[in-house]
């Protein structure tokens, strides 16, 4: 009887840490898309980037893997932009605004200082946009494609009225 007691508790507690490393996995899962907005800009003037995490780290490295030989390190870096080789799914990274501080794009127009290149990554949407515009050309390139969208309109979809 009291073997039976103990496989029946021995089980249950079985299930109960199945259940609870499952939970564990599935709060590491990334979300299929990503909209990449920030309560740090009031109003945005274009529609939100809706971002698919999934497709850019599987289906778009298997087709380059001489584009995605840093693995996660291609999109996500350091304080010296070196890229963080070793990330895995689910694990912490610092939001792009915690860095690159300023939101929006840099000063345009002809009263717009001259700034160099490290100034211009200091504003948010210079930063982002940077990163993507590079990485989609050298997609497109290497793929013979104009598949990676390279303007505005293509990422941001129209805003709703």
């Amino acid at each position: 009887m009291k073997i039976k007691s103990l496989l029946l508790h021995a089980s249950m507690v079985g299930v109960a840490v199945l259940f609870l490393a499952a939970g564990i996995h599935a709060a590491t899962d990334l979300p299929e898309v990503i909209k990449l907005e920030s309560p740090e800009y009031a109003e945005h003037e274009k529609g939100i980037v809706e971002f698919s995490h999934k497709k850019h780290s599987d289906e778009y490295a298997k087709k380059s893997p001489d584009l995605y030989k840093n693995g996660c390190g291609e999109c996500h870096h350091d304080a010296d932009n070196k890229p963080l080789k070793n990330l895995k799914a689910g694990d912490s990274v610092q939001r792009c605004i915690e860095c690159h501080k300023k939101p929006g794009e840099k000063p345009k127009g002809k009263g717009a200082p001259k700034l160099t290149k490290a100034q211009e990554l200091e504003y948010h949407a210079e930063a982002l946009h940077d990163n993507c515009r590079v990485c989609h050309k050298k997609f497109n390139k290497a793929n013979n494609t104009k598949a990676a969208p390279t303007t505005c309109t293509k990422c941001h979809p129209k805003k709703p009225k």
